[in-house]
């Protein structure tokens, strides 16, 4: 939790349309406890900067092409990170993998969203893998950032119901509606010192979470 007479400053990383960004900026657009300090890319053509630069938000670029290997990546995207001094950092459809010494060196900073009900289907092509295995529901999860890809500790979780005929496009699209709704709640909840990173868990006031809190429709 920061100190209540200054906003908690977010970052927010992402690199392609940025819908989520829309969604935390939507939320936070009238608070005077959360700021989002900067939007920072691996693409110059993110169509997320254009949304922040709408905003008034501060972008950087850090592209790939620029550093020869993924360390080096990370290190200039920490640079950048710092010049904001940021007290959170959101993932939102970043597309890339972080190396364990980013990772490590802001612990219990980090949130990402995912397109599944986490443990199930890290990784890609989450919406297609969920109808391949007849599953009934498929979902979003917001969780902390190990260097276990998308196995760090869950928060939230949002469910959809499978329905018959679905395509992935069609399940994609009801899932990121609920993205929208649950990544703002996880970051006022970080910001407001309810949600906590501790021992290698997600606590949230003042218990562990063993599971995420289901956020119903």
């Amino acid at each position: 939790m920061t100190d209540s007479s200054t906003p908690c400053r977010i970052v927010v990383l992402l690199s392609g349309n940025g819908s989520n960004l829309q969604a935390i900026i939507n939320h936070f657009q009238e608070s005077t406890s959360v700021t989002i300090a900067a939007v920072l890319s691996n693409r110059a053509d993110a169509q997320g900067l254009n949304r922040a630069r709408a905003a008034g938000i501060p972008t950087r670029v850090v592209a790939k092409a620029d550093h020869v290997t993924r360390e080096d990546f990370d290190t200039a995207l920490a640079t950048e990170i710092e010049h904001f001094q940021p007290d959170f950092i959101a993932l939102a459809g970043f597309m890339r993998i972080l190396t364990p010494a980013f990772v490590d060196r802001y612990e219990g900073r980090l949130l990402n969203i995912h397109p599944s009900l986490l443990p199930r289907y890290r990784g890609l092509d989450t919406h297609q893998r969920a109808l391949d295995a007849g599953d009934p529901e498929h979902g979003a999860t917001v969780h902390f950032v190990t260097a276990e890809l998308d196995g760090g500790p869950s928060i939230l979780q949002a469910r959809v119901p499978i329905e018959p005929g679905d395509s992935p496009e069609a399940l994609a699209a009801r899932v990121l509606e609920r993205e929208h709704q649950i990544y703002p709640m996880a970051i006022q909840w970080l910001c407001e010192g309810r949600l906590r990173w501790r021992d290698h868990m997600a606590w949230l006031d003042g218990e562990p979470l063993s599971t995420a809190v289901v956020v119903q429709a």
